[in-house]
């Protein structure tokens, strides 16, 4: 087996016992981020993939920027100011900080679901024992 053959296994794994992020958890990231800086679509992908997004179909993020935009959660106008095309600069409306708002609120009832099962699930293990020898550590100097 080649280099590429097993390295493509091996995200193929990765990608099975990875269960991801909740389908519709790109909306409320992509608010989360517009709500501190207006920005290009492209630097707003660059962004939420630092988040921890690990991949983002180009065409689909931007559909999903002209649905927020048609929904008002989103407004965006156009910068001529730099060289090259014309780009879009989006930032959040008002609406969309309600909706981030509603996300946020669920999210904490979800953490606290998730909490729960990690107590049950192994009541011994302590919250820093779920990281990373090298996460704890950092934990620990803050």
């Amino acid at each position: 087996m080649n280099k590429l053959s097993s390295k493509k296994d091996e995200t193929k794994k990765e990608k099975q016992q990875n269960l991801g992020t909740p389908r519709n958890f790109l909306i409320p990231i992509t608010l989360l981020h517009l709500r501190d800086w207006n920005t290009h679509g492209y630097e707003l992908m660059e962004k939420i993939t630092q988040f921890g997004i690990q991949s983002i179909d180009q065409g689909n993020f931007y559909r999903i920027l002209r649905q927020l935009e048609k929904d008002n959660l989103v407004s965006s106008t156009w910068d001529t100011t730099s060289s090259g095309p014309a780009k879009r600069i989006y930032s959040i409306t008002e609406a969309g900080e309600q909706y981030l708002d509603i996300w946020a609120k669920s999210l904490g009832q979800y953490q606290k679901m998730l909490d729960q099962f990690f107590s049950l699930y192994n009541p011994f293990l302590s919250p820093y024992s779920l990281f990373s020898k090298g996460e704890k550590e950092d934990q620990e100097d803050k």
